[in-house]
């Protein structure tokens, strides 16, 4: 994994909602990633979106355990973000904090019996889409999660920008498109982030998706942190 200026992706969370970290996988590294998408043994299971009112378009849940270059990335992301984390649950007011090692966050969501791996990978074809939503599996949710593209934009596929929106209270909701290059990773709130108004510090809620894919094909890996019940 390269280095990471986390300082900066705290910023750039503090200020827009989102970050992005450019190139955090390789382009060989991508393509390894995207075909374990057509071996099934490693995975728990699969959802076809449009069978649930998700969108279109398919995912996979990776079974434990996870292939060790995505345990290696999941563990590695996760202690400076549960800084960030942990900052926002003190701005917020929140008594609750997140271990600095995830085997340590791991342990507590399958002490409450979220014992199912949540790493995944997406696919989308032409015509394919992710309706905006929150990515929330039991009573403990981490509060950030990321997402990694690991197709190639204009070679690979047209279309198909991450977007999220942001639900401020008593105001119209404001929406964020990302724009990702092949490798690139964004990280973002998994259900809301802290801002700071005029009265002092209040709590947005936030959701993400993908919109419509005009050609092509497009895989993605998606990193949450908190396991499922």
């Amino acid at each position: 994994m390269m280095r990471v200026d986390w300082d900066g992706v705290g910023a750039q969370l503090d200020e827009q909602g989102c970050a992005l970290i450019p190139g955090l996988l390789s382009p060989d590294e991508c393509g390894w990633y995207a075909a374990l998408y057509d071996r099934p043994e490693g995975f728990r299971s699969r959802v076809v979106m449009e069978r649930h009112g998700f969108g279109r378009g398919e995912y996979q849940y990776f079974s434990y355990p996870l292939p060790g270059a995505l345990d290696w990335l999941r563990t590695r992301l996760y202690p400076p973000l549960a800084r960030i984390a942990n900052r926002w649950q003190a701005a917020l007011g929140q008594d609750l904090r997140f271990p600095e090692a995830h085997a340590d966050f791991l342990a507590r969501c399958h002490g409450a019996g979220q014992l199912r791996p949540t790493p995944l990978l997406l696919r989308y074809r032409t015509g394919d889409y992710n309706c905006l939503h929150q990515d929330l599996y039991g009573e403990h949710v981490f509060p950030l999660q990321v997402a990694v593209l690991l197709s190639r934009p204009g070679a690979d596929f047209e279309g198909g920008e991450f977007v999220l929106t942001e639900q401020r209270p008593r105001m119209q909701s404001r929406a964020e498109v990302v724009p990702l290059g092949q490798g690139d990773a964004v990280v973002f709130p998994v259900n809301g982030r802290p801002v700071q108004g005029t009265r002092g510090v209040y709590r947005v809620a936030m959701r993400h998706g993908v919109s419509r894919l005009r050609q092509g094909s497009r895989h993605t890996l998606g990193i949450i942190f908190h396991d499922a019940a």
